[in-house]
Parts: structure tokens; C-alpha cells; sequence
């Protein structure tokens, strides 16, 4: 039984409008095309988005709040081994799993987040009590396990993370000494940069990625409040505490009721440096654009420009979304007030 924690996301002075209910997901983004996916993999691709979008939209259907839907959306994601969250998460460099998760409430600007924590069951869940029952918006490592203890969320011995492929992915990077970015297939030539520079390595360790299994949620409700959500287990192979942009406000996570709320995936150092989340935000509050036109003049066009990749979706108070990414695939679906929903995984 999910037990959601109340942060006083309540309804505005406004009529309940029911016919705008929204959620959209998303569960990673890169290389991924008709070429490189089984047909059995497809259906189980498939089968857990609609499962995530069926979780999140049961809440706002009965009148639940945005805050609600998200996290029960991720926990799915976290909770299925297909994704890079929670069970199923990546490796690092020494072998264990280190998870990030982010959430974040349109109305009131409060948000919550964890980073390289390892034994919360639900990261998601640990970033919603961060935001609701304490005074701080991140916390990281031992401090974050222990104040979810507190709280009294699940926890776990770290093996229920792991998964077999997972690690022999790990194990098959250690061997070839490189780093890739999560669901890397191989089909791509490898590079081993002869460089002493580390910022120069740095950049060539992330040409070798090739999908990004960071799942992400966004919600409208019938108050009319917005949320966004993220989690993710980071990048395969990862050294030295390395957090991505999932677990950072404004970068992989931002909602705000005046604009659009907005969940990323794909390569964190991009956008964490473009601010990508609240970059979307900002365009439609200080230009005026369409939640669609500021996404892909945020995705398609400066996070090119800079050799970014990954994607994002984004949705806005009346409804309107928008889910572009600059790869060659991204897991993503929505579901709208009467029900219809759609899952897509390709260009």
C-alpha cells in the first residue's frame, strides 16, 4: 500500500475543472530504434509506461492531487527493473547503486530531492518527505537514509537494487576501462580519449552513451496545481559521488504553476549547465512562448548547440504538453481527462 505524505497542496480559489486532468511520463531517452528493440521488449516497454500512466491517473481521476499522481507514476518506474530507478538502477564504479530523485509542488515552489542514496525502496518518496516534512530541499547519502528511517519510508538491503544485467554491464565497462551512460548497446564505436586533460576526457567519456533509463512524471490535477517528478540511478560506471541533473531544481525538475511543469532526461551535465527545466519556464514567462515552443527551443535547438542530448516533457495549466527530444527515441506517454492515453517509445 502506497502511503503518501500530505505537503498542503490544496485546492486554489478556483472552480474544479476535472476536464483538464493531465499526466504525462516519460522513462528515458537515446538511442532507441525499431532496430535495436525485440518485439518482447517492446510489449514490456510498453506494458510498464501504461501501468505508470493507469497509477497516476486512478489519483487524479478521483480528485487526488498532482503532488500524488506523480509519485505514484515514478513509483511504478522505480519499482519495474526495465528502467534506470530504483530496482534495476545502474552500477557505479565500485559497484553499488546510487539512486536521485526529485519532486516538486506548481503551487507553492516547495521541492524535495535525494542524491546517491542506497538503501530507500523509493527514492521519489524520500524527496516528497524532504520536501514536506523538513525545512530542506536536497538531501544527500547516510543523512538522507537516516532521515527517511525517521520518517518511516521503506528501506532495503542494497542487493534489492541490483540485477544481473545491470551488472555485467558494469563488469563489461570495467573491462573495456570506459564509462557509458545507462542501456549503452554497443552498436557505436568505442573511444579511448589518449588525453591527460580531464576535462577533455570528461567530454569523450559521454560520446560512448547511448540511452538514458531516467523516468520522469508530470501532472496537471482538477485544482489546477501542477507537479513534476524525476528519479534515477545516474550514470553506469560513475566515480566520486557523481550526481546528474534529476535530483537538481530548475535543471532535470521544475514546476510552477504560472508556467509549465517539467521532468528531463538524458546527458545531466548538459543540463545542468543550460538549467534546462526552468530554462523552459522562463521562456514562457519572460517571452511568452507555448509550453511546445519553449521545450523545443530549449531541446531541439541550445541543448544541440552545446552537444547535449536527452529530451524532456513538459505540461502546462490548461493541459497543453509537449515531450521533444533531440535522440533517437524516448519512452514517453501521456493519459488526458477522458482516459485516452498513448505510448510511444520512437520517433
Amino acid at each position: 500500500m502506497v502511503s503518501f505524505i500530505a505537503t498542503g497542496q490544496t485546492k486554489p480559489n478556483a472552480t474544479l475543472d476535472k476536464n483538464k486532468i493531465s499526466l504525462v511520463i516519460h522513462g528515458g531517452a537515446g538511442t532507441i530504434t525499431r532496430q535495436n528493440m525485440t518485439f518482447e521488449k517492446e510489449k514490456a516497454y510498453n506494458e510498464a509506461l501504461n501501468q505508470a500512466l493507469q497509477a497516476g491517473y486512478a489519483i487524479l481521476k478521483k480528485g487526488g492531487t498532482s503532488l500524488d499522481a506523480v509519485e505514484a507514476a515514478i513509483r511504478v518506474m522505480e519499482d519495474s527493473p526495465l528502467f534506470n530507478a530504483g530496482k534495476g538502477a545502474v552500477f557505479t564504479n565500485e559497484g553499488k547503486n546510487e539512486l536521485d530523485a526529485a519532486i516538486m509542488d506548481g503551487k507553492t515552489l516547495k521541492a524535495g530531492a535525494v542524491a546517491s542514496v542506497t538503501t530507500i525502496k523509493n527514492p521519489i518518496s524520500a524527496a516528497r518527505a524532504v520536501m514536506g516534512k523538513s525545512e530542506h530541499v536536497i538531501m544527500i547519502g547516510k543523512g538522507a537514509e537516516q532521515f527517511a528511517k525517521e520518517k518511516g519510508l521503506e528501506l532495503v538491503d542494497p542487493t534489492y537494487f541490483r540485477t544481473e544485467t545491470r551488472y555485467q554491464q558494469l563488469e563489461k565497462i570495467r573491462n573495456e576501462e570506459k564509462t557509458k551512460l545507462d542501456h549503452s548497446g554497443g552498436s557505436g564505436s568505442i573511444r579511448t580519449p589518449k588525453v591527460k586533460d580531464p576535462d577533455a576526457l570528461a567530454e569523450l567519456i559521454f560520446t560512448e552513451g547511448e540511452k538514458f533509463g531516467t523516468v520522469g512524471a508530470i501532472a496537471l490535477d482538477q485544482f489546477g496545481n501542477l507537479a513534476a517528478a524525476t528519479s534515477t540511478g545516474g550514470m553506469t560506471n560513475k566515480r566520486y559521488g557523481r550526481v546528474g541533473d534529476a535530483p537538481i531544481i530548475g535543471a532535470g525538475t521544475y514546476a510552477d504553476n504560472a508556467t509549465c511543469a517539467v521532468s528531463a532526461t538524458g546527458h545531466g551535465e548538459y543540463f545542468i549547465r543550460s538549467v534546462v527545466a526552468h530554462d523552459i519556464a522562463a521562456l514562457m514567462a519572460y517571452k511568452g512562448l507555448s509550453v511546445k515552443n519553449a521545450a523545443e527551443e530549449v531541446v531541439m535547438k541550445k541543448l544541440v548547440k552545446l552537444g547535449g542530448e536527452g529530451g524532456v516533457i513538459a505540461l502546462d495549466q490548461n493541459g497543453n504538453f509537449a515531450m521533444p527530444f533531440n535522440s533517437a527515441g524516448m519512452y514517453r506517454g501521456y493519459i488526458k481527462a477522458d482516459g485516452k492515453s498513448e505510448v510511444l517509445i520512437y520517433k
